[in-house]
């Protein structure tokens, strides 16, 4: 035509062969054993994760403790250190109760009370689990229920994965530790290293190894995966020893690799001051108790 060449085209249209899916919402499932299903995850007959994608796991459960630093057991201005306090009040030997457990077929709910034995400090962690199918999702609340303290620790989960998992990926801050008053060294990035190149080897055990700003932190070994993703961000550790064995240990000879490796996912963290030889934590650095919530996903699987 005059007005266009030969193999012009005048009008196009497209329309799918198949309607693509509508994506659903798992539901939760009993086991045999008065357990729970949902997505990848696996609980037990109290609520507690046991299993993800397949891979045996422990926790997570509120963790309000950590290894004392120096600092920690320096001055504090009140009569005892914050590592004295926190030992008086037992914040090392947590016991947790199940108050409630609701499933209303696409969310699991498990109201927990966590309390030191005859103190009168106690907690209340309400833990919300979903899934889109593939990842676990846990929006986790925790408020003080009684008692009074003066400054946390740490206000996370703690929980156990296989020990071969122990080559970890982050996109956080690194690549050493850092806290929320000593993160300017420490650069936002990706990094990759052993769990044990994590541990930061004081001459006196003590807490150490944390990454602040973390985004997301994937776990690998053995052709399997886990993966930790902060919404939005979290704090994280990881060592082959809980945070009792490292407060008893006085000397790095004295850690001695368990059959997991722990890992503590916290929303809010206790800065770390100078007390062993000046000022104590900064105010607008300590931990004071008031109301948390903290809200990771977590995936796992076989292969790369």
């Amino acid at each position: 035509q005059p007005w266009a060449d030969a193999g012009h085209e005048i009008a196009w249209g497209q329309a799918p062969l198949v309607e693509p899916p509508a994506r659903v919402v798992p539901a939760t499932a009993r086991t045999s054993d008065g357990g729970r299903r949902l997505g990848p995850g696996e609980f037990d007959e109290c609520g507690r994760l046991v299993a993800l994608a397949g891979i045996a796991v422990t926790g997570p459960r509120l963790d309000l403790w950590r290894a004392p630093t120096d600092n920690d057991e320096g001055y504090h201005g009140a009569g005892e250190t914050v590592a004295q306090e926190w030992r008086r009040v037992g914040l090392h030997r947590l016991r947790h109760r199940v108050v409630s457990l609701a499933d209303d077929g696409s969310a699991l709910t498990v109201t927990t009370r966590v309390a030191p034995a005859a103190t009168d400090v106690a907690f209340l962690a309400v833990y919300r689990w979903t899934s889109d199918g593939e990842r676990l999702r846990l929006d986790l609340d925790v408020r003080q229920d009684g008692g009074w303290l003066s400054v946390l620790p740490r206000v996370g989960v703690r929980l156990a994965i296989p020990p071969d998992l122990d080559r970890v990926t982050w996109f956080g801050t690194g690549p050493g530790e850092s806290y929320p008053d000593s993160r300017r060294a420490a650069r936002i990035g990706r990094y990759s290293m052993g769990v044990d190149e994590w541990q930061t080897p004081y001459v006196f055990p003590q807490e150490n190894g944390n990454r602040s700003d973390v985004r997301w932190a994937a776990f690998t070994g053995a052709g399997r995966w886990l993966r930790v993703e902060g919404d939005p961000t979290v704090h994280l550790t990881a060592r082959r020893w809980t945070s009792e064995d490292l407060a008893a240990a006085k000397h790095t000879h004295e850690l001695v690799a368990g059959d997991r490796i722990w890992l503590n996912v916290d929303a809010a963290l206790q800065g770390l001051g100078s007390a062993s030889c000046g000022p104590g934590v900064l105010p607008e650095y300590r931990l004071v108790p008031e109301p948390v919530t903290l809200r990771l996903v977590l995936s796992g699987g076989i292969g790369s």
